[in-house]
């Protein structure tokens, strides 16, 4: 779906060029008619993107609060029936989080933006909306063995961290204890363009 960038509220170029291919990667994984939860929306790109090519999924986008105006402004321009009304969540606040099950958690470049603390908190608190085979899945940078894949990364992370010392590209080894934790079971990590990973947990049960 092709909108005029002009007029999306936070448009983001990276957006832009790897919804396609995360949505390629996804498309074996993902049930028919799946109830998916996006953490993170931010402009609702990739929350439009995957609607517009899959009419059959219903989205719930989410975020911090002073990002749902441009999320709700942003999805009225899409005019899609299965995108819904956006809905303010703080990973941390074990409140915020829905109080129904989703067979999907999708989150796309978010775990280097929010701390630490947040990250375990996400995991933490995504208990609440996983049912038998909901899928949990991560898109972003990561580190393996304490090691960026590649220099730009490496280069990424003092950008990140001169921007807010509490945020960085993470340890998969790390996360994925934090995934164990949540009881969730590692069924991919998908090498992406531009040095990134989509990572698919699936929860047992």
């Amino acid at each position: 779906m092709n909108l005029d960038k002009d007029n999306i509220i936070n448009y983001s170029p990276s957006c832009e060029r790897n919804q396609q291919v995360i949505l390629e990667h996804l498309q074996p994984y993902i049930p028919s008619s799946a109830k998916i939860l996006e953490i993170g929306s931010y402009s609702g790109q990739h929350a439009i993107h995957f609607c517009h090519n899959q009419p059959d999924l219903t989205w719930q986008a989410s975020d911090q609060f002073q990002y749902i105006q441009g999320l709700e402004q942003n999805f009225r321009l899409a005019n899609l029936a299965n995108l819904l009304d956006p809905i303010e969540i703080n990973v941390a606040v074990a409140e915020h989080w829905p109080k129904t099950v989703f067979d999907v958690i999708y989150s796309a470049n978010t775990l280097h933006i929010m701390s630490w603390q947040h990250v375990e908190k996400m995991f933490e608190n995504i208990s609440a909306c996983i049912k038998a085979n909901t899928l949990v899945c991560i898109y972003g940078p990561f580190k393996y063995n304490a090691q960026y894949t590649s220099s730009s990364n490496e280069q990424f992370q003092q950008w990140l961290l001169a921007r807010d010392p509490l945020s960085g590209i993470r340890d998969f080894e790390a996360v994925q204890l934090l995934a164990e934790k949540a009881g969730l079971t590692l069924l991919k990590d998908i090498n992406m363009p531009a040095n990134n990973q989509l990572l698919i947990w699936q929860y047992k049960g």
